[in-house]
């Protein structure tokens, strides 16, 4: 474990940038006290923020740029207008150049995964990276991937996916072995598919000694906890996370119009606030935030870009976990056990009759 944990801020990004990013390092810090911050942004902004935090200047340094990647600009936009000048690039370019463990940005999400594919490079053995996120269960937290980042997979992306999954879950659970299961329309083997049927296949041949393939997850089993690992496609993973956060807001904003309907409601309301206490912070989307790059060559935090200065800390807080146990190596270490290669297993051949 590393004495100190280097965490590179995109001061810029976000629909705030650093009124919230700043108070969120403040955070932050006062949980993890071995941490330094280097905070990328328009000095003029950043500074007033930091004097409100003593504690936080002491660990921090700036690196001025007035170069912000708008939240509207595409990708391709982004990498010709804001390579090697805006503040998101700046933050990743700190990990690439070893003066930082981990960068972190609320800015935009497609911009930030291009910068950070062009700069960092993926991991060998990966094609693409992967978005990773904690999700709220009945159980307590998964690690649902990929919610995003790329669009489609075959097989061996899906089996590359739950390996990067597993070493993340590892991380944040404390589990050697975490169970793994692949999001699928039904839980029989005949469903989903080629690629993900192809992938339980392999998954369950590989056996691998890092994690529990459990088999296939129906949408629901997301909520339930039914694996500590959930596994998509980008498509698919991106749809079942903004099912879940509307449905989220939907149930608040219900419950919230009921208890105002009548003084009964608000009478019931005050037997059973801790109840609805529970399910408002349990529902709180800035009590999980913090998505992972999985599959680069250094590690880059996605957060919220609506979050408030709680949510951003708790980013922070993902990121300085990935380094402090050593996400990058447990991966290069699962993809790449007995000295070789993960390797595909041979199936049988498709009848095309």
């Amino acid at each position: 474990m590393p004495s100190k944990v280097r965490i590179a801020l995109d001061a810029m990004g976000g629909d705030v940038g650093a009124p919230v990013v700043i108070p969120g390092a403040a955070i932050s810090l006062g949980r993890h006290q071995n941490t330094e911050f280097l905070l990328v942004g328009d000095r003029a902004k950043i500074e007033p923020e930091l004097d409100r935090h003593p504690e936080l200047k002491a660990a921090s340094r700036v690196i001025h740029t007035d170069v912000a990647v708008s939240m509207e600009d595409k990708p391709s936009q982004a990498l010709r207008r804001g390579r090697r000048t805006s503040s998101m690039w700046l933050a990743i370019d700190a990990v690439k150049k070893g003066e930082a463990d981990v960068a972190v940005s609320a800015g935009n999400t497609g911009a930030l995964m291009a910068m950070s594919r062009f700069n960092l490079r993926t991991l060998p053995g990966i094609d693409r990276p992967a978005l990773a996120s904690p999700w709220p269960t009945m159980r307590g937290y998964s690690v649902v991937l990929d919610l995003g980042a790329t669009i489609g997979g075959d097989a061996e992306h899906l089996v590359a996916l739950a390996v990067m999954g597993a070493a993340m879950a590892s991380v944040l659970f404390n589990k050697p072995r975490p169970t793994v299961g692949l999001l699928n329309i039904g839980v029989e083997e005949v469903k989903g598919h080629e690629e993900i049927r192809e992938a339980g296949e392999r998954l369950r041949a590989l056996n691998l000694p890092q994690l529990d393939y459990i088999g296939f997850v129906e949408g629901d089993g997301i909520g339930k906890g039914l694996a500590d690992v959930i596994v998509a496609e980008g498509f698919s993973g991106n749809i079942a996370l903004k099912a879940a956060e509307g449905t989220a807001r939907q149930i608040a904003d219900i419950l919230r119009n009921e208890l105002q309907r009548s003084w009964m409601s608000k009478l019931g309301y005050l037997f059973a606030r801790s109840a609805f206490r529970t399910l408002r912070d349990k529902m709180d989307p800035n009590k999980s935030n913090g998505g992972v790059f999985l599959g680069l060559n250094g590690v880059v935090i996605k957060s919220h870009g609506g979050t408030n200065a709680e949510g951003f800390a708790y980013a922070i807080d993902v990121g300085y976990e990935m380094v402090q146990y050593d996400l990058l190596n447990k991966i290069n270490q699962m993809l790449n056990r007995d000295g070789g290669a993960l390797v595909s297993v041979p199936t049988e051949p498709e009848d095309v009759s």
